[in-house]
């Protein structure tokens, strides 16, 4: 900057101290506008983030097959009743993941899993939880990565031994004192031996309720086959089970009778595909397969949470677009703000831009003197929207638990369009400044 810039540029900065409560309103527009952009992109960063995260929760290119009660149909003939009646399905079973790893080529990995409500006993402590019988690639396809010890080995599974994995929770919980590995944690009836410890999982509220997972921090993992041996295998028909039908049966309460008991072997398989573009007609053959395999049954439910949660981003995508598209023009109201203003402040000071004109300053001088007036406004209302923008993202995430993420472009961005914005609006006022005639100005009053 030369010096007679710099000469114009204190000039401006003087005009504005000197009136700093109309600078002050000028800037409002700015201010907010900053500020709501800011903030809104932090939502929409907040927002992604939190999909990414619930897709390293569900797993990448993941179908998941889980129970749901049997849909029907009303039949009109007596026929069609009578083979509704008549049809069986054995539900999800270990054969249906045989089935599906026979069939469907693309199906890299199949985890089934079985999960049952427990009580965790150890030295006194005891906590009620979720005791799941997997295999070890359930541990891959859900991200899990181990925070000490090792995964089920395979004689572990083959011969269905005493021994589990445990969430980082469990251990925080149980074992504040002790290293887990190598005890002993009561199951149920079962003492079973800890060989490793998973890695903490961070889980928001809103993953729990949108994608229907647990706290898995609070787990206790065991081979599938430990399960059936030592657990439960609700594909067999046992003494229990009959017992408890007849119960329902001489039982005159109707709700009870109309409960009714699950009999899917597996509580969920999750199946992970090879490429993501796969993964509809995946999901269409597994459909086909159980069907028939389950006699036209439709207790199962067959989802694909990436495709769900990309699906929500893209709806989240569109309303971020349009709180952005709203902040934008909250900007443009601001900068047409500037504008206003300085061509009323150019009428207001008709004397002194005449003085200026008749000691020897030029066109340019006068055009210099304005744009930096409104481009100090613009870049000061940029500053402390920025500021507030922040601020108010915090509180945002604070009071409506809305995850905000605050990006380094988003602020960068905010500065220039307000820098940009200063310039632009101030361009039309600067040149009405410079076209005054001088004699004429002098004489205004």
């Amino acid at each position: 900057m030369n010096r007679r810039s710099l000469q114009n540029f204190l000039i401006a900065l003087e005009a504005i101290r000197v009136n700093k409560l109309r600078s002050l309103l000028t800037g409002l527009g700015i201010i907010f506008g900053v500020a709501a952009v800011i903030a809104m992109l932090a939502i929409g960063n907040g927002a992604k983030q939190e999909i990414l995260e619930q897709i390293k929760l569900v797993g990448v290119n993941n179908i998941v097959i889980s129970p749901a009660k049997e849909q029907k149909e009303d039949k009109n003939t007596d026929s069609e009743k009578e083979n509704e009646k008549n049809r069986f399905s054995p539900g999800i079973t270990m054969k249906d993941v045989e089935s599906i790893s026979d069939v469907l080529a693309c199906a890299e990995k199949l985890s089934p899993e079985i999960v049952i409500e427990t009580d965790f006993v150890y030295g006194g402590l005891r906590h009620s939880g979720k005791l799941v019988g997997t295999v070890p690639e359930y541990f891959e396809i859900t991200n899990f990565s181990l925070f000490e010890g090792n995964l089920f080995l395979p004689e572990q599974l083959l011969q269905g031994e005493q021994v589990c994995i445990i969430g980082k929770g469990i251990m925080t919980r149980f074992f504040t004192k002790e290293d887990p590995l190598g005890k002993y944690i009561k199951c149920g009836k079962e003492w079973l031996k800890i060989v490793g410890v998973l890695d903490e999982r961070v889980i928001s509220d809103n993953s729990i309720s949108n994608l229907g997972i647990r706290d898995y921090n609070m787990d206790i993992y065991i081979p599938l086959t430990s399960m059936l041996l030592r657990y439960t295998n609700r594909s067999l028909v046992t003494r229990a089970n009959i017992e408890s039908a007849q119960s329902m049966e001489g039982n005159g309460d109707e709700d009870t009778k109309k409960a009714p008991r699950n009999v899917h072997q597996l509580d969920r398989i999750v199946v992970r595909i090879s490429h993501s573009e796969l993964i509809p007609s995946a999901a269409e053959v597994i459909s086909r397969l159980l069907n028939r395999r389950h006699n036209g049954v439709i207790d199962y439910e067959i989802t694909v949470p990436e495709l769900l949660l990309k699906q929500q981003q893209r709806t989240k995508d569109i309303f971020n677009l349009v709180l952005g598209f709203i902040a934008g023009i909250s900007l443009l109201v601001g900068g047409i703000g500037i504008m206003n203003i300085m061509l009323a402040s150019v009428l207001e000071r008709i004397k002194e831009i005449g003085i200026r004109l008749s000691i020897g300053a030029m066109k340019k001088d006068i055009v210099q003197q304005f744009v930096f007036e409104a481009m100090l406004i613009s870049i000061s209302g940029g500053l402390v929207g920025i500021i507030f923008g922040i601020s108010l993202s915090y509180i945002i995430s604070g009071i409506a638990g809305i995850t905000t993420i605050i990006s380094g472009w988003s602020i960068i961005l905010s500065f220039v369009v307000s820098a940009v914005t200063g310039l632009i609006f101030g361009i039309a006022p600067a040149r009405r400044a410079a076209q005054q005639d001088p004699v004429n100005s002098l004489r205004y009053e």
